[in-house]
């Protein structure tokens, strides 16, 4: 038996690639456990935009993300991503150009019309993408609990695999909180229909459609721990910036806020650590969506290996 601790996506991308390989596991969520991180993620799939600040493991790695997702979610939007900055911020584009690669150069009204007569420019990341994050882990867990592993809050049996992201600051001294601030609008006058990014020299942000002129905005990068409710400045930077994106913003309806603890180590790449009794998947830092399938993978070959010469 394989135990796997924590359902956020790390834990169900692990739990999902054993599974697949005829691995006997469960999946252990104790009971009053902080509610993961990942619900409130973006779902980019967007290996080549993280480019721009990430390492280059970060955008190789990340690219295998797009064809696990996709076989897995119906909520997989192949639709690419579009990167904007007002006519001002001319440089920011041209700087993430130089710093990113699989772009072209459009009118981004070409996509998008609603953006038409505010942008005359913008970089096209045609093989990105984007999934909605809790329709895909409810897809993971359907799956799951299908094919018989069993959800629970009971002691674990067997390996530990522990996925519990900051709360597995216990086990892990070096793991630190990256907090994140979202914001979910409902605007009827407004029609996007792929992720857009905006770049902007002091709050840049990204948006993401979530269906029925829905769209999540987020989200900050704050280097701490504190787990309060969104900040007036979060709210007002990131309305402020969706209003730079469309002033059909304006009139739309704060239908959701939220406020998640990433984890994340030193160097923001996250890691598969042996220790002791267990085996740690944590230090997600922004990539979770991005890099939990590839080390899930890792994981099952890592343990079918051990299986297979333990018999």
């Amino acid at each position: 038996m394989i135990s796997i601790l924590g359902a956020g996506v790390t834990g169900l991308c692990a739990a999902t690639a054993l599974h697949e390989r005829g691995l006997q596991v469960e999946v252990v969520v104790p009971d009053g456990a902080t509610p993961p991180a990942s619900n409130l993620a973006g779902g980019m799939l967007a290996p080549y935009c993280e480019g721009e600040s990430a390492p280059e493991i970060i955008v190789q790695r990340g690219q295998s993300a797009l064809n696990w997702w996709r076989a897995r979610t119906p909520s997989y939007a192949a639709t690419g991503t579009l990167v904007i900055a007002p006519p001002r911020d001319r440089a920011e584009l041209d700087r993430f150009a130089r710093a990113t690669r699989a772009h072209r150069w459009i009118d981004p009204a070409t996509l998008e019309p609603d953006l038409a007569g505010r942008f005359n420019t913008a970089l096209f990341f045609a093989d990105e993408a984007y999934i909605d994050p809790n329709a895909a882990m409810a897809d993971l867990r359907a799956v799951l609990t299908s094919g018989g592993v069993r959800f629970h809050s009971s002691t674990p049996e067997g390996q530990i695999v522990d996925c519990r992201g900051y709360a597995a600051r216990d086990l892990l001294p070096d793991l630190r909180a990256v907090r994140g601030e979202m914001l979910t609008l409902h605007a009827p006058d407004v029609t996007l229909t792929r992720t857009i990014r905006l770049l902007h020299p002091r709050f840049p942000c990204y948006m993401v459609p979530r269906g029925e002129h829905r769209y999540m905005i987020g989200a900050t990068m704050v280097e701490s721990a504190h787990t309060g409710a969104i900040t007036a400045r979060a709210v007002m930077e990131l309305l402020s910036a969706a209003y730079a994106i469309h002033p059909g913003f304006a009139e739309a309806e704060v239908i959701a806020t939220g406020v998640g603890l990433r984890p994340a180590f030193a160097d923001n790449i996250p890691a598969i650590r042996r220790q002791r009794d267990r085996i740690h998947i944590n230090g997600m830092y922004r990539h979770g969506f991005l890099m939990a399938p590839a080390l899930a993978e890792d994981l099952a070959q890592l343990l079918t290996h051990e299986v297979h010469h333990a018999h």
